[in-house]
């Protein structure tokens, strides 16, 4: 099997990132593409980045590296995880959880966040199963999850 790596947005992996298809009904728990890049242009402490298959761009992973921002839970966590239906439960989206884990050690974290909307094939499950545990509080209506990070690639 190819190795899987992530990289910035290029001109080169643009068309094929913008058309991403996810499983039906998945739209609802993420935001387009389209919108995360822009969110990224204009936000500077925004990390995006594509996830790829060989040279095949099969996902996209947005996380942000804001020690300043005034919600805690933006400071140092994944804002936006897409991957692409025809490769869901290959692994690229742990893959991804665990190279902004690295990305965020590297930084300096020692704790990082996601939020998630619940409901019939939302990401809940998989942010579980990526380590991250509830904290008890909402944003926008989302569970705010944690998962303390001890070294690259690990949890405790």
């Amino acid at each position: 099997m190819t190795e899987l790596r992530i990289e910035p947005p290029s001109q080169k992996t643009l068309p094929a990132l913008l058309k991403l298809e996810l499983q039906p009904g998945q739209e609802r728990f993420v935001a387009p593409n389209v919108e995360s890049l822009a969110e990224a242009y204009v936000t500077p402490t925004a990390w995006p980045r594509v996830i790829l298959r060989g040279d095949d761009v099969i996902g996209f992973v947005m996380a942000n590296f804001d020690p300043e921002n005034e919600l805690e839970p933006f400071r140092c966590g994944i804002w936006r995880l897409s991957v692409a239906a025809a490769a869901q439960g290959t692994g690229a989206g742990r893959f991804a959880v665990e190279e902004v884990a690295r990305e965020a050690l590297r930084r300096g974290w020692t704790r990082m966040t996601v939020l998630w909307e619940q409901g019939d094939g939302g990401p809940e499950r998989f942010y579980l199963k990526c380590g991250f545990e509830p904290t008890g509080e909402r944003l926008f209506g989302e569970v705010v999850g944690a998962r303390t990070l001890t070294s690259a690639g690990s949890r405790r």
